[in-house]
């Protein structure tokens, strides 16, 4: 009778410790598919903080949250000096990451990055554009947005949008 009962506890250990590794996987990437070029149509505009000379917008077409955390989306930024710079880029919300995976050339064709590489974004980096995205628009908490809705929605009416990613 006690061994029948260890023998079910281990296997009941087995079953909890399998689950709790399965949790704890490694993180895998999907890939990326490059969307159209945007159109001005399509062209959300955001606030970014301190690179209020430049004019910043997000393909709305082109926003997607995957299935493994990464909120992608086309930027579109407008410097003071007149040039627009496209990208297509992601979000890692755990782990405060970006990646360019592609860039826009005028004649509306990409050019795929030569090697993309997740990068940090943090406060000491100076770089407003993203950390706007992940604080107050793309992520939260932590954890990126539900949906392209909730995305979409955030960039439309910051103000109602919770604070802190």
């Amino acid at each position: 009778m006690l061994a029948a009962a260890v023998s079910t506890a281990s296997a009941q250990w087995r079953e909890w410790d399998a689950d709790f590794d399965e949790g704890r996987r490694e993180w895998k990437e999907i890939e990326a598919r490059i969307p159209p070029y945007p159109k001005a149509a399509d062209l959300l505009r955001f606030e970014a903080g301190g690179a209020a000379a430049h004019r910043t917008f997000i393909d709305a077409r082109s926003l997607s949250v995957g299935e493994d955390g990464v909120v992608r989306y086309t930027l579109l930024i407008r410097t003071a000096g007149g040039a627009t710079n496209v990208s297509f880029e992601g979000i890692r919300c755990e782990g405060a990451a970006r990646k360019v995976y592609a860039v826009g050339h005028a004649d509306g064709s990409w050019a795929r990055a030569r090697s993309p590489q997740w990068r940090p974004i943090n406060r000491q980096d100076a770089d407003p554009i993203h950390l706007a995205l992940y604080t107050d628009y793309l992520c939260h908490g932590g954890r990126p947005v539900r949906n392209e809705h909730e995305a979409l929605q955030r960039l439309r009416y910051p103000a109602a949008a919770p604070a802190g990613g």
